[in-house]
């Protein structure tokens, strides 16, 4: 086939790194000829680019392809991916994120090409913002599903959610779980000690991890305001916060105001491929987002045998299944967060036996191979359902 991924941006993250590889697996499983067109990978999260470049996947980049909205850049924007879509003439437009996923899916159905796909990462609208916003990103949603034959969500709450807010028919959706190269997070224990020695952790210490940037809607705070009450009974518990952002020092400021400085631990940015490292030396996860489609540190890991204390957000049930993989907790409940890390730190047997059932759980599920067979199986379906109905 002849395939284009359209993204706005390739900067570190989960949306980027599931499309990096399915990219990678389109053209070295099934020998497709491809093209992946993206913007400029502006922000502080790093970039894929060298990761691309080493997989040998041909990129058009598209500098007025931006993330926020500028109807300078837009109009642009559309016209020459409208132009790259053209000269390359695929088969399939498969699309990510909101603003290529809006621009795309139009340039596309305006060409006719054969196959219109888009993948949903996250929803752009969400409860936390105004309801103005709300209802302009969902208006917009409902115009882009109408410009493409089926969507992918990453989660079955994604498509629970897009169905309630009338984007679109539930008949339009199936789920494909993000892949990923599993094999790294199912060796994460392989360098614990000197992970754990290099961080300042002893073998007695029960470290309790997150993986997010250190922004808005990520939750930090929960787990912080709660940490204090942790510690009184679990004196040897630590905190391992692994990401950076622009409430580093809110953060720093506010733990050294409660005398906490010595249980917690900043990494700052880490590369993705360090993740693993950073997951072996916890003893469980956390995961106190707002909002998230399905987080790929959830199934990261469990892959990694960590079971997981979660808000009940998105995606987040259908791989913490609570008292088989880990704890399901109401969004800003402080008090069962910290009841829930508690009772794993009293009870490294259940932390076990949680951890091996998340692993079981997640090892086919979320390998990027088997998510790249279900993507290129719905390319072939939906080619062939629209080349019947053509007249």
């Amino acid at each position: 086939m002849r395939i284009a991924h359209l993204i706005t941006r390739m900067i570190v993250g989960g949306a980027q790194e599931n499309t990096l590889l399915n990219c990678r697996d389109l053209i070295h499983e099934y020998n497709d000829d491809l093209l992946l067109v993206t913007g400029p990978a502006i922000g502080p999260e790093g970039d894929l680019h060298a990761q691309i470049e080493k997989e040998g996947i041909p990129t058009e980049i598209i500098s007025s392809l931006r993330r926020n909205i500028d109807p300078r850049h837009d109009f642009r924007a559309y016209f020459a991916i409208k132009k790259t879509l053209k000269d390359f003439r695929p088969d399939v437009v498969h699309t990510h994120s909101a603003k290529a996923g809006l621009l795309g899916r139009l340039a596309a159905s305006r060409l006719k090409i054969p196959a219109i796909i888009h993948t949903v990462h996250g929803a752009p609208f969400h409860p936390y913002q105004g309801r103005g916003a709300f209802h302009f990103f969902r208006l917009l949603e409902q115009w882009g599903a109408k410009n493409c034959h089926h969507l992918i969500s990453v989660a079955n709450a994604m498509t629970d959610l897009l169905v309630d807010n009338g984007v679109a028919p539930r008949e339009k959706f199936s789920t494909i779980y993000s892949g990923m190269k599993i094999e790294p997070f199912l060796k994460a224990n392989n360098d614990r000690q000197t992970t754990r020695k290099e961080l300042g952790f002893s073998d007695d210490h029960f470290v309790v991890g997150k993986i997010a940037r250190l922004f808005h809607l990520k939750g930090h705070k929960y787990l912080i305001n709660c940490a204090a009450q942790i510690i009184q009974e679990v004196p040897n518990i630590r905190f391992l916060l692994v990401g950076d952002g622009l409430l580093r020092e809110e953060f720093e400021k506010q733990i050294a105001s409660l005398n906490m400085e010595k249980h917690f631990c900043f990494t700052g940015l880490v590369r993705p491929s360090q993740i693993p490292r950073y997951l072996g030396a916890m003893d469980c996860l956390v995961h106190t987002s707002l909002r998230e489609g399905l987080a790929r540190t959830l199934p990261q890991a469990l892959l990694a045998a960590k079971p997981v204390v979660s808000f009940a957000i998105d995606g987040a049930p259908e791989v913490v299944l609570p008292e088989k993989t880990g704890f399901l907790v109401n969004p800003k409940d402080e008090q069962g967060l910290g009841q829930a890390i508690k009772t794993l730190a009293q009870n490294p047997k259940l932390c076990l036996e949680y951890g091996q059932a998340g692993r079981a759980l997640c090892e086919k599920r979320f390998c990027h191979r088997h998510m790249s067979d279900e993507i290129r199986t719905l390319y072939t379906t939906i080619l062939s359902k629209n080349s019947k109905e053509s007249p």
